[in-house]
């Protein structure tokens, strides 16, 4: 039977670490003694946030106890290792932010996030994760939570955003927020690429020239076609972009920048 050999323990202000000595090697365990006695009256949280933390990991749920139980404000109310225990965890105890990691077994954080936040709007959700990976973030955002962290946050920085879900503010950790940003420039790009999707490319060529004031004449010339030809693909971009008038659709054609999509 594997036993502990000794322990010995060297502290300094910042921290306090633990070298473990085992019969199969040597284990750190490095306990971060975060002191938040100078936090003033004026930051601290009136009443004390309960709080539910999941994840499948008993060191990581440990480690994250810990953490926030030197916090003056916070409670840990109640730990789960998967998300039928998330779920249950949440109608037995109410808690008013939920610290959850996204993989979990038995069902998806994402899911047990989706099934609070529907039906226990008042609990607020902050989803941790090991990788900023663009799927999860997305679906996180979609089942409702109200924070993204990353698990390589510091410990100040996860008690800040449980202050701020707690404030009722949504959070997200730096290192997605770019790619936020990127999804929401992506999607107004292939919008304005689906306000084209009905025409041919020929009838795109034949919108540019309109939008840029020609006639079926100049059109015709320009393109190498006759004019009744011209005539019928206007008429039928009309009827595409139900627009009234050749006005309209040169209107249409500018405000979702036609020129990108040739």
């Amino acid at each position: 039977m594997l036993g502990w050999n000794h322990t010995t323990t060297r502290e300094n202000t910042q921290n306090q670490i633990h070298v473990v000595h085992k019969p199969e090697g040597t284990v750190l365990v490095i306990n971060l003694a975060i002191d938040y006695t100078h936090r003033g009256k004026e930051n601290s949280v009136p009443n004390r946030q309960r709080i539910l933390l999941v994840d499948d990991h008993e060191v990581v749920r440990l480690g994250l106890k810990s953490l926030l139980d030197r916090h003056p404000s916070f409670e840990v109310v109640a730990e789960a290792s998967n998300a039928r225990e998330a779920i249950e965890g949440v109608a037995n105890h109410k808690p008013d932010v939920v610290v959850m990691d996204i993989r979990l077994p038995g069902g998806s954080g994402i899911e047990a996030c989706e099934d609070i936040s529907e039906n226990y709007p008042d609990t607020k959700v902050i989803m941790l994760t090991s990788y900023a990976e663009d799927e999860m973030l997305f679906s996180a955002i979609r089942a409702g939570a109200s924070g993204y962290v990353l698990k390589q946050i510091g410990g100040e920085d996860l008690v800040r955003a449980i202050e701020a879900v707690s404030r009722g503010e949504a959070l997200l950790d730096p290192a997605v927020t770019q790619r936020i940003f990127q999804e929401v420039r992506k999607a107004a790009k292939e919008e304005e690429a689906s306000a084209f999707s009905a025409l041919t490319q020929q009838e795109r060529h034949v919108l540019l020239l309109v939008s840029e004031g020609k006639t079926n004449r100049e059109i015709a010339k320009a393109l190498f076609l006759g004019e009744g030809t011209v005539r019928n693909y206007v008429s039928s971009i009309l009827s595409k972009l139900g627009v009234s008038n050749r006005a309209e659709a040169a209107a249409y054609a500018v405000e979702h920048n036609l020129r990108d999509y040739l």
